[in-house]
């Protein structure tokens, strides 16, 4: 990644409980004092595709916390903490505690727990949002599925553009000109807009808080612009974000290019960026590669852009995932600087982010070649299993 703090955002910098204490046991109080333990969480789950489902953990008391774990260990108040809904494709058991107080008086109820089996089969398509619209009328993302970073802050990196959600008239945002919709193309459509000179807006999508998942193989068929100052993104943060912040929770770039085709390319030969990073491993310490289209092909066409995550490892790929192109796993941290840490098999989940962000440290700003109003188009994003 080129920019020194590429993709760090101050608006996933919330704070929740953070309990680094030991232990375990259901129904126990840690400390002194204490009260009665809390109810064991709820788990509930909704249908996805092809035998997945969606998981989610509520507790019955506001302010508790949920720990979970996934590989059939009892968990502690060290445990994983649930963020957002979960995706559950592969045969494994769910078990949770609820954690009310704070430290060193916690809490704990009983262990609350539910086994998957469903046997789904390598490759086959688990969970997507292929962005159909029948209404007749640009129509608005899946609420249930996407929700949005607004503002003109920077983002960390110094980005020119105004993020405007769904529905916003908040100036320089226009519900009349949204910068994001599904068309009745069945595209989603990301569009940077410059509504008045040096003012500029567009729309960050993210799953967080409402779907996300451990695992597997992730794709964007997408098409996006190329200009000076645009930088197009489909890319990933751990749930954890809340709790440990950036870079811990480990940030996973599918879909990442900026400026025209050529630039950073031998020659005019067009580009895609393929990167991850974590503590340790953030912007010119990095590990990222670019992956080369042929010659005759560019990133303004439609490709597929893909990621396969397994335990241990992390491997991009273009149009086929016979064509991947780079693969980092947990040794590619070991020519790097002491403190590196491989954030990806930590137990969370990760959700999705689409964005086309406009200027910045790595684009730069955009100047009178780039055109006002483009997009950048996702036919679908989708997740299948290993």
């Amino acid at each position: 990644m080129r920019a020194p703090a590429v993709m760090l955002t101050a608006v996933f910098l919330s704070s929740a409980l953070m309990c680094g204490c030991g232990g375990g046991g259901g129904g126990a109080t840690f400390g002194g004092g204490g009260g009665n333990p809390p109810a064991a969480p709820t788990i509930s789950t909704t249908q996805a595709q092809n035998g997945a489902v969606i998981v989610s953990l509520t507790s019955t008391t506001a302010g508790e916390v949920i720990n979970y774990t996934l590989d059939g260990s009892t968990p502690t108040p060290a445990s994983q903490q649930y963020q957002a809904p979960f995706l559950v494709a592969s045969n494994l058991t769910v078990n949770a505690i609820a954690v009310s107080g704070a430290s060193p008086t916690l809490a704990v109820s009983t262990v609350a727990s539910q086994s998957f089996s469903p046997n789904i089969p390598s490759g086959v398509v688990v969970w997507s949002d292929e962005f159909t619209n029948t209404t007749g009328a640009p129509a608005q993302p899946n609420p249930a599925i996407w929700t949005y970073d607004t503002g003109n802050s920077g983002f960390g990196n110094g980005e020119l553009e105004n993020y405007c959600a769904w529905g916003s008239s908040t100036s320089p945002c226009s519900t009349t000109n949204p910068s994001e919709y599904v068309g009745t193309d069945g595209y989603l459509h990301i569009e940077a807009q410059q509504p008045s000179p040096g003012v500029y807006t567009s729309a960050r999508l993210k799953t967080q808080g409402l779907f996300s998942f451990q695992y597997g193989r992730f794709e964007v068929r997408g098409l996006v612009p190329e200009a000076q100052g645009f930088w197009p993104a489909a890319w990933l943060l751990g749930n954890n974000i809340a709790n440990v912040n950036w870079p811990a929770c480990g940030e996973q770039d599918v879909l990442e290019r900026v400026n025209a085709a050529g630039i950073n390319g031998p020659g005019t030969q067009d580009w895609n960026a393929g990167s991850v990073h974590g503590t340790g491993f953030t912007g010119g310490t990095g590990l990222g590669t670019d992956y080369y289209f042929p010659s005759g092909q560019t990133a303004a066409q439609w490709h597929t852009y893909g990621m396969i995550w397994s335990k241990g490892s992390v491997a991009y790929y273009v149009d086929s995932p016979a064509n991947v192109y780079a693969t980092y796993t947990t040794a590619s941290l070991t020519p790097l600087k002491d403190g590196a840490v491989w954030p990806f098999d930590a137990g969370q989940s990760n959700f999705i982010i689409l964005n086309l962000a406009i200027g910045g440290s790595w684009p730069g700003p955009p100047n009178s070649s780039t055109p006002f109003p483009s997009e950048m188009l996702v036919d679908y994003v989708r997740v299948y299993t290993n």
